[in-house]
């Protein structure tokens, strides 16, 4: 009876979740390693993307109307520039619709009939447009929108080209705005916001030349100059950082897609970092969540995935927010915040003890040993082994984790005890004693021993028949599918692999846009079908990971909502916070190649390379203090070839598909 019923509740979700017109792929992949949209006459669509700086974060609203004309709001927030109260969301923000080509004139005419031809996106958002004014002329326009590296401004090129057979008088005015907030609502004061043009005047344009200007959004506290960035140099400061972020840690398949998507999860994960007084903090972003950190979207998340990268700004991000955690041990064990916010000032407390020193000891041990930094390792050893004690007197009486709530913070249902805390747990227990052996430290067998325990508690407790699938309940009493049950098989615990994976891939979860968060509902969170790509080919079930993995790339990165991983839906109308790319990356590193660090120059590699494919490799990872490469590539015997090249060194390996490798780097 349960079986028909499942499949009857199943039909019903097909119903619900099927759209009757296959969502359009706007974008491509180009020349130029970015991605593009060719408008076509006709086209009506708009889409958001934030883009960040070390002192500016900025979400461009942009688009195309019915008519072929481009539009753009741009939404500000400088997260040094301190509001009261001084909470979470408390800094700097605005919108506006300010347009600096309002007020150009060509032959003594707006600038009018516009017709996009295409949008891009890489180290900048560019529009190319043509204007044909009839008897007053034509010409080609590009735009070019992008925040600075390293200042609090935004910045925008605009390039005009004549393109009739006659001179064009091209009148750009020097202009702009300037507004002072509220003293009384600032933390320093009353703060200034400027937008101002530069290289304006009057030109006489002949046929095929062009003139360039350019335009800015900044903000200043009291007694800091107003600014005038070179817009050139910041363009090139800026397509610098991307360039060398898309050139670490490559991934190259026979799938083009799923290697962009790669791309831009890096350049997402890694730009969003503020140099705040508290030293560099990554911020998910999204309008609200700035110059603080969470012990899910940072420590969690987002750190064990920066050693890969190389980037440096990333690590030392990493280290400061774990530094920051550990101003909250105490001899009490109380838990420490959730959230610690206003560049270090303060914290958020406000759902209780949601599983965070689980999820803190997780990341901060995968982190230290990925990021074979010995005198880093010792630091965070501290908390590390304070996190696991916290863990282990919360014990429930069947040896399972309790805690308040999880990292959704009471949006559902987690009971007293939930599958996701107990299974980082277990998960960090295992790095901890990697990291005790690799430290001379005690303790890495009794880590050992409590993870096994742990991991035999998770399954009595847990494994459960719901809703016909024999996978998981997220908690005690819990009769519907949840996504999270994906949790466990992202750190390898498989004893309820085949249910699980029938379950999250169901219509009852799984959607268009990833799963959802319980069955049923109509919220999604891009964070568990990450967590739920990565665990699924970490259980070997790679050709159905491809599938979905696919799908979901396609989606994000060329479909309705460009190019990143997004928070949530509806709840903050899917907001490209930048943790989840994160767990983009991670679904690489972890998943497809089952890179498990077990040292500070070892780690267990799994590859799983889909029938489809012939190979894959990954350049440059960064990790283990090493520049490394792996390439994966399918025999005739249908064996997999692996090779692990670092310093100048190849090691070879012939294996069968899902066998393990134990990597020594020498």
């Amino acid at each position: 009876m349960k079986k028909v019923i499942a499949v009857m509740l199943a039909a019903i979700a097909t119903l619900l979740n099927t759209n009757p017109a296959e969502a359009r792929q706007y974008w491509h992949t180009d020349d130029s390693g970015g991605i593009t949209w060719a408008v076509s006459p006709g086209d009506k669509h708009s889409d958001h993307i934030e883009m960040a700086g070390k002192k500016v974060a900025t979400v461009l609203r942009y688009g195309v109307d019915g008519n072929g004309a481009f539009h753009i709001n741009k939404s500000m927030v400088w997260p040094m520039l301190r509001t009261i109260p001084n909470n979470t969301s408390g800094c700097v923000m605005r919108r506006f619709d300010w347009n600096p080509l309002d007020a150009v004139t060509v032959n003594g005419r707006s600038l009018t009939n516009e017709k996009v031809k295409e949008i891009s996106l890489k180290e900048a958002l560019t529009v190319e447009s043509d204007f044909d004014n009839g008897y007053y002329g034509s010409w080609k326009l590009r735009r070019t929108f992008f925040p600075s590296t390293d200042l609090p401004v935004l910045l925008e090129k605009y390039t005009l080209v004549n393109t009739c057979k006659k001179p064009l008088r091209v009148e750009i005015p020097e202009g702009g705005f300037v507004a002072t907030t509220d003293p009384a609502k600032g933390v320093a004061g009353a703060y200034r916001i400027e937008g101002k043009t530069q290289r304006g005047g009057v030109f006489n344009l002949q046929p095929g030349n062009s003139v360039s200007f350019a335009a800015q959004i900044a903000a200043t506290a009291p007694g800091e100059k107003s600014l005038t960035p070179d817009p050139d140099k910041e363009l090139a400061k800026r397509a610098a950082l991307v360039d060398r972020l898309m050139s670490t840690l490559v991934l190259e398949t026979p799938d083009t897609v799923i290697n962009k998507m790669m791309d831009f999860a890096k350049v997402r994960a890694c730009e969003s970092i503020y140099d705040t007084k508290g030293g560099p903090l990554h911020g998910p972003g999204g309008e609200s969540y700035y110059a603080a950190i969470w012990a899910n979207d940072q420590a969690e998340y987002v750190n064990p995935f920066f050693p890969f990268t190389g980037y440096d700004y990333g690590n030392e991000s990493a280290l400061t927010s774990f530094r920051h955690f550990a101003r909250f041990m105490n001899p009490d064990y109380k838990t420490i915040p959730s959230s610690i916010i206003a560049e270090g000032d303060d914290i958020w407390n406000g759902a209780g003890d949601r599983g965070d020193c689980a999820m803190i000891a997780y990341g901060a041990a995968r982190y230290a040993l990925a990021r074979a930094d010995k005198a880093e390792a010792e630091e965070l050893w501290p908390l590390i082994t304070w996190c696991l004690e916290y863990c282990r007197r919360q014990l429930n009486a069947d040896g399972v984790v309790a805690s308040d709530s999880d990292e959704l913070e009471g949006r559902f249902p987690s009971g007293d005890a939930n599958l996701c805390t107990s299974s980082l747990y277990y998960d960090a227990l295992l790095s901890a004693s990697y990291l005790a052996k690799e430290l001379g430290k005690p303790g890495a067998s009794k880590y050992q021993k409590e993870a096994s325990t742990l991991r035999k508690n998770i399954d009595k407790y847990f494994a459960a028949n719901v809703e016909g699938f024999d996978t998981y309940a997220y908690y005690k009493g819990n009769d519907v599918l949840r996504s999270w049950i994906c949790i466990p098989l992202t750190v390898g615990i498989d004893e309820q692999a085949p249910g699980t994976i029938d379950a999250l891939f169901s219509p009852r979860l799984w959607t268009e846009n990833g799963l959802l968060t319980q069955a049923g509902d109509k919220t999604f969170w891009d964070r568990s079908t990450l967590y739920a790509l990565r665990g699924v080919y970490a259980v070997g079930a790679t050709d159905k990971a491809t599938e979905y993995m696919k799908r979901y790339s396609g989606t994000r990165l060329l479909g309705e909502h460009v190019p990143y991983a997004i928070e949530a839906w509806p709840e903050g109308g899917q907001r490209h916070l930048s943790a989840e790319s994160g767990l983009y990356g991670r679904i690489v590193t972890e998943g497809l190649f089952g890179i498990r660090p077990t040292g500070f120059k070892s780690f267990t590699l799994t590859p799983r390379l889909p029938s489809e494919w012939s190979h894959m490799n990954l350049r440059h990872i960064r990790a283990f203090g090493t520049d490394m490469d792996i390439e994966v590539k399918r025999t005739n015997g249908n064996k997999l070839q692996v090779a692990v090249i670092n310093d100048g060194k190849r090691q070879n390996y012939t294996i069968s598909p899902d066998a393990s490798i134990k990597v020594k780097l020498k």
